[in-house]
Formats: structure tokens, C-alpha cells, sequence
């Protein structure tokens, strides 16, 4: 406890909405419990090339409600080699930097546990992924948001869908998980989710066209998580056309507006109460470990197990949604 004297933030990989809740969080609990702050800019690109400024309060004033992340992020290659990383830990001495708090996704927290383990260094993560992809918490920073857009957009969407009598795929975020898709589509009503948990198993867009999922319904929308296992709403379309042309078909592909946005009062709390825990946790000589949150208590997860271990889906939902889409 008494080794830690002053506290990096930085935030790294794609931007949820939430991150700067979290770096309030952070920062402000950091310093109430003694400890000076450094932001570092740009992830662990700006870890290595000393892009490092040292926060007060009033540099995370009225941030709590923006998107993105005053931050900035960046992916970094460099970072991933033995020089890299060398070059990181030169700056973070030569700052007097004692730990860090890394906020980001799978990729992020694969980088904080290998540079914890190679130069011992207490790090503490913070799952900020829109993608709710990290085992260990039942909800990541920016998901809620997220999937608040999303429903957002499918209602818009629906309108036009059922003015033309449409089939509608639209593709979602998620990469190899379908927590946007199979969520989204519950929470917007749409007539079903493919998603890459299921696609391996089976042809989930056979199975919908053979369902006769469309018998009671001019319109359909079909939530479709992107991914090479799904094929994507591009590749299930033009499938579509050759297999089924009787279906006329648009597909809409939401993209990073997914990641924008101002973050829900749910996505700022969890934020808030994850950032405040990373402080105790560093305070309680923990290490490498990512902060989650299950059955709305705050939780530590091995970096081992939040990275390594698949995420499950709910298959309750994927029932629910089959039986409420008839």
C-alpha cells in the first residue's frame, strides 16, 4: 500500500461511451485517497512517447455526461513487442508513475497483463467495450448505451420497412459476440438475431426463411451481429437474393454510430462505481485484476480469466426472442 504514491489513467482500443465517467471516477477517487494522477493520451501509444499530463479535479469537471474520451485512444503495434514495452516502463519511471488503471477492451487488458507480468506492476482494468464481450461482469461500460442506439435506430427503421413491405437486415457491432444483436433485437422487436454463438451450430438464415417467420407479417427486421461467422448483413442479403427472390431486401449497416453518443444513466453509474473500485483495489495491494460488476456488486476478475474465458450467451433470451417474434 504505502509503494503507491501517484496513478495513470489511460484509455485504449475502440471508445465506449462511459470512459469518461470512468477517468472522473478515477481521478477523483485517487486523489481523495492521497494519491497524485497522470492522464496519459492516446493509450499505451502515448505511454511511449510521454504524451503525460497530471490531472487535478478540475481536468475531469463536467466530462461525466460526453462520449468518447477526453483521452483519446489509439491502437498501438509497438506496444506489443519486448521494446515496446521497455520504452513504456522508461516513462512511467521517469514520471514516478506506481500504477496504472487501463480502461478498454480484450485487447486493452491483454496488453496491461503482459506488461504487469513482465515488469511486476500493479495494474487495475476497467471493461470499457461496447461489445460486453469480457467474462467476468455482467455488463461492460458502453454496452447499455450502445443498445440504447441501436433500438433507437431499428425503430426509425421500422417505419420505412413497413411502409414497403421490406426485409431489413441490419448489422450490429459485437465482432465475435451477439450481445448487441440478441439484446437489440428483444429490446426493438425485431423478428430475429444471427449471431456468431449460434452460426457455428447451425444456418441460422435457412432455418429463419424455413420458419415462415414472415406469414403474419409485411415487414421483418433481422438484427445480424458483424462477423465472418454470421457473413455479415452484406453477405446474408445477396444470399437472400439468390436463394429466396421473392424477398425484397435492404440491408443498413450502423457502424460507429453505435459508439456515440451521450452514455446512459446506467453506463455513467457502473462507470463511476468500477472507477472508484479500481482506486480500492490498488489500495488493497490487487493486481492485475479487472473490475467487474455481478448481480450489482462490485467484483475482482484475474486478468487470466476476463480475457481467456468465452463470455456465454443467455440461450433464454434467444427463446424468448423466437417465441415473441411470431
Amino acid at each position: 500500500m504505502s509503494k503507491i504514491r501517484s496513478v495513470g489513467i489511460l484509455t485504449s482500443g475502440g471508445d465506449a461511451p462511459g470512459m469518461n465517467a470512468a477517468i472522473r471516477a478515477v481521478t477523483r477517487a485517487s486523489i481523495f485517497a492521497g494519491f497524485k494522477v497522470y492522464g496519459i493520451y492516446r493509450g499505451y501509444r502515448g505511454l511511449i512517447t510521454d504524451e503525460i499530463e497530471e490531472f487535478s479535479t478540475q481536468n475531469v469537471s463536467n466530462i461525466i455526461q460526453r462520449g468518447g474520451t477526453i483521452l483519446k485512444t489509439a491502437r498501438c503495434k509497438e506496444f506489443q513487442t519486448a521494446e515496446g514495452r521497455q520504452a513504456a516502463y522508461d516513462v512511467l519511471k521517469r514520471h514516478e508513475i506506481d500504477a496504472l488503471v487501463v480502461i478498454g477492451g480484450d485487447g486493452s487488458l491483454t496488453g496491461a497483463r503482459i506488461f504487469g507480468n513482465e515488469y511486476s506492476f500493479p495494474i487495475v482494468g476497467l471493461p470499457g467495450t461496447i461489445d460486453n464481450d469480457l467474462y467476468g461482469t455482467d455488463s461492460t461500460i458502453g454496452y447499455d448505451t450502445a443498445l440504447n442506439t441501436i433500438m433507437e435506430c431499428v425503430d426509425k427503421i421500422r417505419d420505412t420497412a413497413t411502409s414497403h413491405e421490406r426485409l431489413f437486415f441490419i448489422e450490429v457491432m459485437g465482432r465475435d459476440a451477439g450481445f448487441l444483436a440478441l439484446n437489440g433485437a428483444i429490446a426493438s422487436g425485431a423478428e430475429a438475431a444471427i449471431i456468431p454463438e449460434i452460426s457455428t451450430k447451425a444456418d441460422q438464415l435457412a432455418d429463419l426463411i424455413e420458419s415462415g417467420f414472415r406469414k403474419s407479417k409485411n415487414s421483418s427486421i433481422v438484427l445480424v451481429a458483424e462477423s465472418p461467422i454470421t457473413g455479415g448483413a452484406m453477405g446474408l442479403a445477396e444470399r437472400v437474393k439468390n436463394e429466396f427472390p421473392d424477398y425484397d431486401v435492404r440491408v443498413t449497416i450502423l457502424g460507429h454510430l453505435q459508439r456515440g453518443g451521450s452514455p446512459t444513466a446506467f453506463d455513467r453509474i457502473i462507470a463511476s462505481r468500477m472507477g472508484a473500485a479500481a482506486v480500492d483495489a490498488l489500495l488493497d495491494d490487487q493486481r492485475n485484476v479487472m473490475i467487474g460488476i455481478k448481480n450489482d456488486e462490485i467484483v475482482y476478475v484475474p486478468f487470466t480469466k476476463a480475457i481467456k474465458n468465452e463470455k456465454p450467451i443467455n440461450h433464454e433470451l434467444l427463446s424468448t426472442l423466437r417465441r415473441l417474434s411470431i
